[in-house]
């Protein structure tokens, strides 16, 4: 059961689908819903309350359902909200486009109140499970994942409704509606049919005023209609297209025509269903992959941080050559690499959803400051750059440490000390400090300075930061790192000194 108390964001650029699917969510005992007319409104609305899960139309204009999603997902107060993507489209690249990016359920109109109910609870309580794909080469023309498909046929005369019936019945499940009201409920219901034979000329309510109604409810919307009239006028005709007729039957009916035509669109009809099949396959797909990499990243992690230690203790040997020294810091940068790729897969993928949760342990912040020096020092010899670090610590006192990841640090400091190597001068001086406070402040100064426009974007995801061939991931991520550690991160830039500073905040640790 969908609880009461969740509240629904549902946003489409009609008025009619936010009534509609508003009247479905509340039909099923949902009683907190907003509504949102774009994507824009929609954001302020999640940025300004509480919402618990998404309903969005791919098309809503300002900003698109899937930049929406991306919007959200970059978002750490967002990110973790359920979020289902409404279309009507067909196209197979943004059915690849929609599991691809991450959306969490794909729902394809049309489809009724129990439909929407079933993705909903599905959607706030677990991930969609595996679907077996259907092989529609496999199932003969008017049969759908194994039954009957379903023909509506509307008119008047009971006659026409008896004709139709009998020249149908041998291939679909035939249901037959008197009057424009009666096709309406039926279309509108838990069982809506595939295709609708529909007249034009009927008592209080005509044909196409059937199909007007129909397309103002998401259960009907997209349900190919093919008019059978006696009307053959081209104004009658435009009407009709304007309405969504997908054929028009001329009066008196061809049995051989009328069944070709109806075989031909219920291979439209088919296909159509097996999208959200297709989706729902793919997302799985999708879904088993992004887990497999995440196990065997989150396997090489620990043996690499196990590398890591070994190298280093190796290295501390003063008994070693100087060359053996030099292969061993080599050994432990690539050591570095690996962990960094890491961080920045698996480990940012679940901060930008919310899903990370820090085992906070006491770091040796000092020491990892010294090895990533010592490391990145080498890579960038040619420059014969001065790397100095002060600890700010008095003569023989403790050097104090941070609560958080030791990995993560070691990524946060690769990166920053890298980025200030690239960008100071060739001699120049780069110092780095920690500086005895609480919490503890990291600050790596170097000469130059930051490009004006892009001071404000420094740490945004994919800004470069000046330098050749940067994608911007780095600096993005570095921030992530830091916060998902309950730290901060800042840049300063002085013109008139001509330098940089970025303070990197860090809780510190401090002993029971």
């Amino acid at each position: 059961m969908i609880s009461r108390n969740a509240v629904f964001l549902v946003v489409d650029a009609a008025a009619v689908m936010r009534a509609v699917i508003s009247a479905q969510l509340r039909a099923f005992g949902s009683e907190r819903i907003v509504t949102a007319k774009d994507g824009a409104e929609a954001l302020h609305i999640l940025n300004t309350q509480q919402v618990d899960i998404v309903l969005c139309e791919w098309n809503v204009p300002i900003m698109s359902g899937l930049e929406l999603f991306e919007a959200m997902r970059i978002d750490m107060k967002l990110a973790s909200i359920p979020f289902i993507l409404i279309t009507g489209e067909l196209a197979r690249y943004q059915v690849n486009v929609a599991a691809t990016s991450g959306i969490g359920d794909l729902l394809i109109k049309p489809f009724t109140a129990a439909v929407l109910a079933a993705r909903v609870e599905k959607a706030l309580k677990s991930p969609p499970r595996s679907r077996v794909p259907i092989d529609l080469a496999t199932l003969p023309v008017g049969v759908k994942g194994g039954e009957r498909a379903t023909v509506l046929v509307v008119d008047d005369t009971p006659e026409n409704l008896e004709l139709l019936s009998h020249l149908l019945k041998d291939d679909y499940r035939v249901l037959l509606a008197p009057s424009g009201a009666k096709a309406l409920e039926i279309c509108q219901s838990d069982t809506p049919p595939d295709l609708v034979l529909l007249d034009i000329m009927m008592p209080n309510m005509d044909g196409f005023e059937v199909a007007r109604r129909m397309r103002e409810h998401p259960t009907s919307l997209s349900i190919p209609v093919i008019f059978v009239t006696a009307m053959s006028g081209e104004a009658a005709l435009q009407r009709g297209r304007e309405l969504g007729a997908v054929d028009f039957i001329t009066k008196p009916i061809s049995a051989d025509e009328l069944q070709l035509r109806v075989r031909n669109f219920m291979r439209y009809v088919e296909l159509h269903k097996q999208v959200q099949a297709d989706y729902d396959d793919l997302l799985e797909v999708v879904r088993l992959r992004g887990e497999v990499e995440h196990l065997s990243q989150q396997d090489m992690k620990s043996p690499m941080a196990t590398v890591l230690g070994l190298v280093r203790s190796l290295s501390a040997d003063f008994s070693i050559s100087i060359l053996h020294r030099e292969k061993l810091l080599m050994a432990e940068e690539a050591a570095l690499h690996v962990i960094n790729m890491v961080n920045r897969s698996s480990e940012l993928f679940k901060i930008e959803t919310g899903r990370f949760k820090l085992d906070a342990q006491p770091i040796k912040i000092g020491e990892i400051l010294r090895h990533t020096t010592e490391i990145v020092q080498m890579t960038f010899t040619e420059k014969q750059l001065k790397i100095a670090i002060d600890e700010d610590v008095p003569v023989g006192g403790e050097i104090p440490r941070s609560l958080g990841d030791a990995m993560f640090c070691y990524s946060i400091f690769q990166n920053l000390i890298l980025i200030a190597c690239e960008a100071a001068p060739d001699t120049s001086r780069i110092v780095i400090t920690l500086k005895d406070e609480s919490p503890l402040r990291i600050t790596i100064q170097y000469a130059g300075v930051v490009p004006a426009e892009l001071r404000g974007h420094f740490f945004d995801k994919f800004m470069t930061h000046g330098k050749q061939g940067g994608s911007g991931i780095e600096t993005y991520s570095v921030k992530m790192l830091t916060e998902a550690q309950n730290g901060q991160i800042e840049l300063a830039v002085s013109e008139p000194e001509n330098q940089t500073t970025i303070t990197v905040v860090l809780p510190r640790y401090e002993p029971a």
